[in-house]
């Protein structure tokens, strides 16, 4: 058995018990029979769930909403605002899911040349506490609309917000096995994916659990799509506009108390700027209300868990131990931490070199877009980036020059459903999202008739 501790005030919510390796391997088996009838629907009759499912969504939004606030203390306006985000993917796969998935004929020397896209079978998504609803949704619509059953191992501090997507495909009248919650722990995930009935698997999360997860499909040979972390930089040029950029660059840091893999989790700014940034900045920072995070009105809520703003206040005293220097914040009240910003960083402190998952943030400055480009690059990470400028075709010459995922011009990166999502080097591999997610889990079959 394991508890619900709610962020906030510590209070208990809920107790769980882990479904036994037995049980497991049940559903599993259920979502493998069902796979066979779902498979010889037409995308069109899928997408007829998925039209339910958003009626489901909608209904249930204040409920979802309240269920990811109480267990990992999302601030309640973000947490309406992810529910809804969800019902925006439907609407996407609703609108291009058929045109996708549709065969298409290639010219060769033989008759008739086509290729056309069947689902694998059964496929495992292994899901973090930081966007409960979303990163599962991301994974899963795209993989049951291209024919597939899922089962979800998500993260125990969210094991509610679980059991809640579950009720959601059955209050949609999905038939049994299409979506299944997988109770499982961490220690039992190697195992499900040992299963000869699972055909693959996506992760988000951690570099370890993302490392432990591929090395075991690897050696079963099976595929695995991987979302892991980020240390995303977050470049303001010398021509920037500052009264438009601070406010995005306030909340690309502290949305969802900094708890985001795409978050900009390092900042660089021109040296000629970079007086006038930090002031700026910082002031915005300040009128950030912290607080309890059921209130509409609160901005900063605590870390999911105690923990986890632990680990954030050793990474900053840390490095202001190494001669960084604290302009506003570096507090912590149990599972809170102040909004901070730090200054006087080097690439071999903690905040700089390791991913900072709380609402911590190094301000560096910069010479040259060069200089900008090399601190860029200079982590282990490649999920995304983004550029502040007032000369867009400039900058759009050197896009080449970044490690990663993405490149935002004037905007945070965030998550789309009508782009490609994911990384490079150890912010993992394959795309979630668009046209590349629903095809990442199908059979691309070449059909060659003489």
């Amino acid at each position: 058995m394991f508890s619900i501790i709610n962020p906030f005030n510590s209070a208990f919510l809920a107790e769980h018990q882990y479904f036994t390796d037995q049980q497991a391997e049940a559903k599993i088996a259920i979502a493998h029979n069902s796979f066979f009838k779902w498979r010889l629907n037409s995308v069109d009759e899928r997408l007829n769930f998925i039209k339910n499912l958003k009626f489901s969504l909608k209904k249930n939004k204040k409920s979802l909403a309240e269920y990811c606030t109480n267990e990992m203390g999302k601030p309640i306006k973000q947490s309406i605002a992810e529910v809804e985000k969800c019902g925006l993917l439907c609407d996407f796969y609703l609108d291009n899911a058929g045109t996708f998935l549709k065969s298409y004929k290639i010219t060769t020397d033989g008759s008739e040349s086509y290729v056309t896209h069947e689902p694998l079978g059964v496929i495992l998504g292994v899901m973090p506490w930081n966007f409960p609803y979303w990163q599962v949704f991301r994974f899963a619509i795209p993989a049951i609309i291209a024919g597939n059953t899922v089962v979800v191992k998500h993260a125990s501090n969210v094991a509610g917000c679980g059991k809640m997507l579950e009720e959601l495909f059955i209050d949609a009248g999905f038939p049994e096995g299409i979506y299944q919650n997988l109770l499982i722990s961490g220690s039992q995930v190697e195992a499900v994916i040992n299963n000869p009935l699972i055909k693959a698997v996506s992760l988000t999360g951690s570099e370890k659990a993302g490392a432990s997860v591929a090395s075991a499909a690897a050696k079963k040979i099976k595929k695995a799509v991987l979302e892991l972390g980020g240390s995303n930089a977050l470049i303001v040029c010398e021509d920037a506009d500052l009264n438009d950029t601070i406010p995005i660059a306030v909340k690309a840091r502290m949305q969802n108390t900094g708890q985001s893999c795409i978050a900009a989790k390092r900042f660089l700014v021109h040296n000629n700027i970079y007086n006038e940034f930090i002031e700026k900045f910082t002031s915005a920072v300040k009128e950030l209300k912290s607080g309890n995070p059921m209130n509409e009105d609160t901005d900063i809520g605590p870390l999911a868990r105690k923990d986890l703003a632990e680990d954030v206040e050793k990474q900053v005293n840390k490095s202001v131990a190494m001669g960084a220097k604290i302009v506003i914040g570096g507090k912590r009240n149990e599972a809170f931490y102040e909004p901070t910003v730090l200054t006087g960083v080097t690439k071999d402190m903690p905040v700089f070199k390791e991913e900072v998952f709380g609402p911590a943030v190094p301000v560096l400055s910069f010479n040259t877009f060069d200089e900008a480009i090399q601190l860029s690059n200079a982590t282990g990470f490649g999920l995304g980036v983004s550029v502040f400028t007032g000369n867009i075709n400039d900058i759009k010459q050197k896009i080449h020059l970044f490690e990663e995922g993405a490149v935002f011009i004037n905007a945070m990166v965030k998550s789309d459903p009508a782009l490609p999502f994911g990384g490079v080097k150890h912010s993992g591999f394959g795309r979630e999202l668009a046209e590349n997610g629903i095809k990442e889990f199908v059979n691309v079959k070449t059909v060659y008739i003489k």
